[in-house]
């Protein structure tokens, strides 16, 4: 269950449907300064069994990296994942989730959450945010969408069976300090509006928008979904905006440009949500002086 709950953290609600045999999916970019080159590879957090083996380019890049960076190596260190989740994602004193939310909404939260096949216990202590991606990760994992056959993992055993360094590029702890410090109030908002999304099946819906677009490198697909988060006003759009994306992108940019002058010939996989809109990553490396070009 914990390593379910850290990889809805690094999830971006992109979700898999099966598709075409080693299929372009994603996004991908290629980045060169000074002489030195580096593939940048938009992925998803959780998987089915159909996405692999992935495209050749990106099997015979990463099999030939001289580096595979990813934003979290899920297997580096459980006991710091562990403390992070602890720290970052358990409520302190002053009563359960249940006590600081209304009635009516801890209802309606327990009967989602058991629709979806998780027990609504065990929530009690959880901070709201958290609360509100299990709820998504419930949601998907009931439609077969699984957080161990995630890309981010294949790529990762792919270097280590070919003796290739990984690397982070956020830690554990960072990455889980940057959801926990919203407010427990706007938090508490942001929880609301999943349950409603959920409710609604608008979750499913527009999650199932983003992995279409994934899944067959729709470029203008992913475009379409970058803008209306840049667009949403709503507690959940702007945490997705300034939290989960913009903070972060920042962060990435800089390690990947450290690491595109350090070592040529590497591999960089992040959620392909990072890889597009208006602060994306490749649009603030871009912004550094290097040159980006899109190979799909």
């Amino acid at each position: 269950m914990r390593r379910q709950i850290i990889v809805i953290l690094l999830s971006l609600f992109c979700f898999a449907l099966p598709s075409a045999w080693g299929a372009d999916r994603g996004a991908l970019f290629k980045v060169s300064a000074n002489g030195h080159t580096m593939y940048l590879f938009g992925t998803i957090h959780v998987g089915t069994p159909a996405f692999y083996p992935l495209e050749p380019r990106i099997a015979k890049a990463v099999a030939g990296a001289s580096t595979l960076a990813l934003e979290i190596d899920l297997a580096r260190d459980p006991a710091a994942m562990s403390q992070a989740l602890k720290e970052h994602g358990m409520l302190g004193p002053g009563g359960t989730l249940y006590q600081r939310m209304t009635p009516e909404l801890g209802a309606r939260l327990r009967k989602e959450l058991a629709r979806v096949g998780f027990d609504p216990a065990m929530v009690a202590n959880m901070q709201p945010w958290l609360a509100a991606t299990l709820l998504t990760l419930g949601e998907f994992g009931a439609q077969g969408y699984r957080p161990n056959l995630a890309v981010d993992l294949h790529l990762a055993d792919l270097a280590r069976e070919r003796g290739v360094p990984v690397t982070e590029l956020e830690t554990i702890g960072a990455q889980l300090a940057l959801f926990s410090s919203v407010s427990e109030a706007e938090q508490l908002r942001f929880l609301e509006e999943a349950l409603l999304l959920s409710e609604q099946g608008r979750l499913a819906s527009e999650a199932r928008e983003a992995v279409v677009a994934w899944e067959t490198a729709n470029q203008a697909g992913l475009d379409a979904i970058a803008k209306r988060i840049e667009e949403d006003q709503t507690s959940g759009g702007r945490f997705m905006r300034e939290v989960v994306l913009n903070q972060r992108n920042v962060t990435m940019a800089d390690k990947l440009a450290q690491l595109l002058k350090q070592k040529n010939n590497s591999v960089a996989a992040v959620g392909v949500l990072h890889l597009v809109g208006k602060t994306s990553v490749p649009v603030l490396l871009r912004a550094r002086g290097m040159a980006v070009e899109r190979v799909y």
